[in-house]
């Protein structure tokens, strides 16, 4: 039987410094693939070559992954400074739609870094141009320099609520995670529900309250070693069951009308 579709959310690259693409990185393919067992399918994410309900009938479930660019502040009802650095308006056109389709129908996704900002922002919510101006916050900043390894390190703690959500996924109330951030969460939309937080009081893991479907998302990047990492694994573990269980339902579903 073929898998579930996963679309990954891609973004717009340059290769050779000249050749448009779209791109997404190997660890988010390898992670759909290997860790939730589904067939990963990279989305271009351009509303002039494709639709939100196209993307909902084709996929059982969505990657959003982080990317350099920010969601545009007039989305969440603010103007553009230098500080919220570079948008991909595109991209806003997209996922931001799709989050909110996909709460409506129950349909799974998960949500990293800048997907992480979408959901909060597709609910309604607020960021931070930059968290490590605000008095007390750390540098959720990626390490400038180093290799891979040193980039994706763990750096902090993330403290979960106990018997939520997450801490039943994580089978912990107290995690260790990357951080490659400039942005977060300023004022958290309708339903978002807060249930993790960095030591310094940034908001980490978050899900959309009484949601039919798999909504998490996280400020981290869990794709990085998501086989290996004991915090990563049973994430991308809960997505691929969530997504498994969707694309059994509308199977079923199929079946009955022919």
């Amino acid at each position: 039987m073929a898998r579930p579709i996963v679309g990954i959310i891609g973004n717009p690259a340059l290769l050779n410094d000249s050749y448009p693409a779209h791109a997404t990185g190997h660890m988010n393919s390898e992670a759909v693939s290997e860790v939730s067992e589904c067939l990963p399918l990279m989305i271009p994410a351009d509303p002039r070559l494709l639709s939100v309900a196209e993307l909902l009938e084709t996929c059982d479930g969505f990657l959003l992954t982080g990317g350099r660019p920010n969601v545009h502040p007039e989305e969440y009802g603010e103007a553009p400074t230098e500080a919220h650095g570079a948008f991909d308006r595109s991209r806003d056109a997209i996922t931001l739609p799709l989050v909110r389709a996909c709460v409506e129908r129950g349909q799974p996704f998960l949500g990293v870094c800048r997907g992480f900002q979408e959901v909060n922002v597709a609910m309604g919510g607020t960021l931070y141009p930059e968290i490590r101006d605000l008095p007390g916050r750390m540098n959720h900043r990626m390490p400038p320099e180093g290799t891979l390894e040193e980039k994706f390190a763990l750096r902090h703690k993330v403290r979960l609520k106990e018997g939520g959500v997450f801490h039943r996924v994580f089978g912990a109330t107290e995690v260790m995670t990357n951080s490659l951030h400039g942005q977060g969460i300023k004022t958290p939309g309708r339903r978002i529900e807060i249930e993790g937080e960095a030591e310094d009081g940034t908001p980490e893991a978050i899900y959309v309250k009484d949601a039919p479907g798999f909504t998490l998302a996280v400020q981290w990047h869990p794709e990085w070693q998501a086989a290996s990492d004991p915090v990563s694994r049973p994430l991308f573990e809960a997505f691929g069951a969530a997504v498994h269980a969707w694309s059994g339902r509308n199977r079923r579903a199929q079946l009955k009308t022919a």
